[in-house]
């Protein structure tokens, strides 16, 4: 998956870090209130992220980390959990 734009949308995010085996189980899991991004409940599963957003999903956190070097861009994490 190629992030051209700075930006990833929370469906793919979930399905590219493997919280979601699929994009359908992202967005009902998106739809059913089950992921914040930065603190707040986010039904949009369209919604972009971008450098820095925080999605947190079964008191998990990661945070989007959008890598610029060698002119492709790819998503990491920081993980921590949420007591």
């Amino acid at each position: 998956m190629k992030i051209t734009d700075g930006t990833i949308k929370l469906n793919q995010f979930l399905k590219l870090m493997g919280i979601a085996p699929t994009g359908g189980q992202a967005k009902l899991m998106i739809q059913g209130g089950s992921v914040q991004v930065n603190g707040v409940l986010e039904i949009r599963r369209k919604r972009q992220l971008v450098q820095g957003d925080q999605v947190t999903v079964e008191g998990q956190v990661f945070e989007v980390n959008l890598d610029n070097s060698e002119d492709q861009k790819a998503v990491t994490i920081l993980s921590e959990q949420i007591e």
